[in-house]
């Protein structure tokens, strides 16, 4: 009798499937803390067009995830964010994950050379681009966001003085999203990066964006939404009381004489899609 082996997938296979996986439920199904916070303000909305678009935008989740496709036209920078350890080959195989779902055609090819403009897919020249948060830890949490160009756009950074204080921060992030209006694509979540240097404070702000919504805000972060929602910009910037689906800050150390500030926007649709490597266990957490 002959004894047949169980095919044995290598690790590095694994990990390609499981970052493929991340990579297409981020484009093509919006997480639900997002869609959540969307149907509330759909409900909360008093603009007539407001609402309408309202709307018109959780119809488009619907036939995005229900067709499997992309749920805007723009997917984003790819972006990693690895909170732990880092696995072991993870640059390499991340970027032929990145590679293949672009030629599947769930990634458009977004990145360019700079300077010449000619376009190189979405793998080279530094991207797929990974943050790393380490941690004393046997796994790695993945989180995969394609960041949209247009709300990219709009990210600010202040070195404000520290006699600005609380004031001039808030005045800052107020001021960074009304100059934004239309073109990030509201309603917004606003990540803001208070402290460190000017690299780390926009860090911490790109970082603050993927926070799950149905955490509790801190007072200062419901004083902005509502500051910022009383700016009337309102959904895709046709006017409304839905500007920013919220405003998440992350803080860190910083010197003595200086404040730095960073203001990173999220458009409406806000993909991001979370998994766990432990071991050669590969599991999706949430999307």
């Amino acid at each position: 009798m002959k004894i047949f082996e169980q095919a044995v997938i290598p690790l590095s296979q694994k990990m390609k499937s499981f970052i493929k996986k991340l990579i297409k439920l981020s484009v093509t199904r919006l997480p639900k803390d997002v869609e959540k916070k969307i149907c509330e303000a759909y409900k909360n909305e008093t603009s007539v067009i407001g609402k309408r678009v309202i709307k018109q935008l959780i119809g488009n989740i619907k036939i995005a995830e229900n067709n499997n496709k992309p749920i805007c036209q723009d997917t984003g920078i790819p972006l990693f964010f690895v909170e732990g350890k880092m696995p072991k080959g993870f640059q390499k195989t991340a970027s032929h994950a990145v590679k293949e779902c672009t030629d599947e055609g769930f990634l458009r090819p977004n990145i360019v050379d700079p300077i010449t403009r000619k376009n190189i897919g979405n793998a080279g020249m530094g991207f797929p681009y990974i943050y790393y948060f380490p941690k004393e830890v046997d796994y790695s949490l993945v989180i995969f966001c394609p960041k949209g160009g247009g709300s990219e756009n709009m990210s600010k950074l202040a070195m404000l003085k520290p006699s600005q204080g609380i004031k001039g921060i808030k005045n800052f992030v107020i001021k960074s999203v009304a100059e934004a209006g239309a073109n990030p694509c509201p309603p917004l979540i606003i990540g803001v990066g208070i402290g460190g240097s000017a690299d780390l404070a926009m860090k911490l702000a790109k970082k603050a964006i993927l926070r799950n919504l149905d955490k509790k805000n801190s007072d200062l972060e419901i004083e902005l939404k509502n500051k910022i929602n009383r700016l009337g910009i309102g959904p895709m910037g046709l006017g409304g009381k839905t500007t920013a689906l919220a405003v998440n800050i992350e803080q860190m150390g910083c010197n003595t004489n200086g404040l730095p500030v960073g203001v990173n926007i999220q458009c409406w649709c806000a993909r991001k899609a979370v998994g766990k490597i432990e071991g050669n266990k590969f599991s999706i957490i949430s999307h």
